[in-house]
């Protein structure tokens, strides 16, 4: 089963002009998201990602509850990278 994910748009990437590009923050994990597939998209805004593209824009409201429904599940632990020992 594939999953999107929400996220934050935290920083917009001036120099990536063929592919625009940004930095997401998932639950405070930030990643690098090609911001293609959502043009429109400001910083601030929240994004679904699916393998590192952002999908679709969402209001803060249903991000901050499929939040609540991963913690639920347990889910945002698998997004952290794990740290070496």
């Amino acid at each position: 089963m594939c999953l999107g994910v929400p996220g934050k748009i935290v920083a917009l990437d001036p120099d990536s002009e063929s592919m625009p590009m940004g930095k997401v923050s998932f639950g405070g994990i930030v990643k690098e998201v090609c911001l293609a597939y959502t043009p429109e998209a400001q910083l601030g805004d929240y994004v679904i990602v699916h393998v590192g593209f952002a999908l679709s824009i969402v209001d803060e409201a249903e991000a901050q509850q499929v939040f609540a429904y991963l913690r639920e599940m347990d889910e945002l632990t698998e997004l952290q990278v794990e740290q070496p020992e």
